[in-house]
């Protein structure tokens, strides 16, 4: 039996308190400013019962020096101070749930503080009407684990089990869930397990030897060979799917999860999360560089496709600075290879002679590919947080977004796509005082290495920052034609392609390019041929022409930019 990281409710009246501090000869209890001896309990572990209630402070004292519970599921304040008590079974869930296929996902990516003016869980609940009525069907939020400071993406977290004050309280969290659910809507938690945040971090302080061998870009390595921190991980990542009743996690950056362990940590991540019979299906996401689909084979359901989003950047903007160097030699080739397949690098030699990672993935379903033309991080990693339809335009954009929610792939939107907004989303952070000349440092380094002038960047530690990124306060005629065009396009997907998606893949994608800039792209299923005519930057001259469509926009045999849908 694994030791249980933080505060538990017992019976009668009792809760369990555990930690893993190897480093300390002696741990006390401090529950609501009384001290408690903790027992030893073998690995470094330490633990004790007590009689406590819901609202405690606590906090564990380790060789005379208090500590906050690295599993807290709420803090009485900042993350530096004492914990709290809190009995995640008092929560009225009301009307059961039992959750939503995943071919059936149209994903909204968001961040709970710029979601609306007053960046919390209760505002943000009351936009979830509005968005299921235009056809989303799933919501994966930014990561809300508890940071230091009162602003930020939430990559940084320390408190990997509890929500950010700003946003509300755990039940407050629980009940945008509920409202969301209500809804129809699907909730899909951003979760970062490769790293813990630079500041209120005191697991160096519990168990030194949770860290060790090449640190992450972000912070030191977990060192993912010792049980005991990859049961805290695990029971984190449980712990929020069974306490908030999520219907899944997307997992961060898990290519920077070293382990040499058998089994790795994910997929013995994956057998507990799968051992569990739930009343729902529980999707679980990936980001993950490598590009390998083993993952995916053992039973994760999908993963970031940035091959798409690159691909298509590089094609419509010819930027190729950074990462999207990858793609600078042949961007509308790679565009029809990621049509054909689902990626682009898959362990070939690129044209520029040098070797793509990953490894072929056409064998899995297309809803295992999450594409998306826009993501926090491709308009973060710029000095002013520019969204790709400010940089190309509402033509090519709509065109763009139109084919992103009619190809095969599970598509996610970001914030604000729906409605077409050209709102910036900067990076933003809030660090101690002391650290935010090296954060505006680092960021100016990080761009200029990213081949980007920096002059101009948006400070990342600026209060005023998270007020731009808000994406909704456009009320112009404009709007009111993206949202049209949005939930005539989520209707055709629901009503259409749906079906088709459901009779089965029948072989990988098909695509001819007329021209350099135009694809016929045609996806077999059991039910039919999801046939797509797209031009993107100069028309498909040289194409037949077509019967009726089941969507069109311009034509792409006479129009730069231009999309024609058919089922046949």
């Amino acid at each position: 039996m694994h030791l249980r990281w933080g505060a538990h409710p017992g019976t009668g009246g009792s809760w369990d308190f555990a930690i893993g501090a190897p480093a300390a000869e002696r741990a006390e209890l401090m529950l609501d400013g009384t001290a408690h001896d903790m027992a030893p309990v073998g690995n470094g572990g330490w633990q004790a019962s007590i009689p406590a209630r819901d609202g405690l402070s606590y906090t564990f004292r380790l060789d005379g020096t208090d500590y906050p519970d690295p599993a807290a599921r709420l803090q009485q304040g900042d993350v530096h101070g004492p914990s709290l008590t809190h009995d995640p079974e008092a929560f009225d869930w009301g009307a059961p749930w039992h959750g939503r296929p995943w071919d059936e996902a149209v994903i909204l990516e968001i961040h709970i503080g710029t979601f609306t003016p007053e960046g919390t869980f209760a505002a943000a609940a009351e936009r979830l009407p509005e968005l299921a009525d235009l056809g989303i069907t799933g919501i994966e939020i930014m990561p809300v684990s508890h940071f230091h400071g009162a602003y930020g993406w939430g990559y940084d977290g320390v408190l990997l089990r509890a929500p950010h004050p700003a946003y509300g309280s755990p039940d407050e969290m629980r009940a945008f869930i509920r409202a969301a659910q209500s809804n129809g809507i699907v909730v899909i938690l951003d979760l970062v397990l490769n790293h813990f945040g630079p500041f209120g971090n005191y697991l160096h302080s519990y168990a030194p030897e949770a860290f060790g061998g090449e640190a992450t870009p972000w912070g030191d390595a977990i060192d993912f060979t010792r049980p005991e921190l990859r049961a805290l991980l695990r029971d984190m990542a449980t712990g929020w799917i069974d306490e908030y009743r999520l219907d899944g996690l997307r997992l961060d950056a898990v290519h920077a999860i070293r382990d040499p362990s058998e089994p790795h940590f994910l997929f013995e991540l994956l057998q507990t999360i799968r051992a569990k019979e739930r009343e729902r299906p529980i999707h679980l996401i990936l980001e993950d560089e490598r590009n390998l689909p083993d993952l995916r084979e053992a039973g994760y359901d999908a993963q970031w496709n940035d091959d798409w989003h690159n691909a298509l950047h590089v094609a419509l903007t010819g930027e190729t600075q950074g990462y999207y160097k990858a793609h600078a030699a042949d961007p509308f080739g790679d565009l029809a290879r990621a049509m054909t397949l689902g990626q682009v690098e898959e362990g070939q030699t690129r044209a520029d002679g040098t070797k793509a990672r990953g490894a072929p993935a056409a064998h899995l379903p297309w809803s295992a590919f999450v594409n998306a033309n826009l993501t926090h991080d491709q308009a973060g990693n710029r000095p002013k947080g520019e969204r790709l339809l400010s940089l190309i335009g509402d033509k090519a954009g709509a065109v763009s977004h139109a084919l992103i929610l009619l190809m095969p792939f599970t598509p996610m939107l970001f914030m604000g796509e729906e409605v077409g907004s050209t709102a910036p989303f900067p990076f933003f952070a809030d660090p101690p005082k002391h650290a935010v000349a090296a954060l505006r440092e680092g960021r100016t380094k990080e761009l200029q290495g990213l081949g980007y002038d920096t002059s101009a960047m948006i400070d990342p530690a600026s209060p005023d920052t998270p007020r731009l990124c808000y994406p909704y306060g456009d009320t112009r005629r404009r709007t009111r034609e993206w949202l049209r065009l949005t939930r005539e396009l989520l209707s055709l997907r629901r009503r259409h392609l749906l079906p088709l998606l459901r009779s089965g893949k029948r072989g990988p994608g098909e695509v001819t390019r007329h021209g350099l800039k135009a694809f016929h792209a045609r996806w077999p299923f059991g039910a039919g041929t999801l046939d797509i005519l797209v031009s993107l930057g100069a028309p498909a001259s040289n194409a037949a022409r077509r019967d009726t469509a089941l969507f069109s926009m311009g034509d792409p045999r006479r129009d730069a930019f231009a999309i024609d849908v058919r089922i046949d």
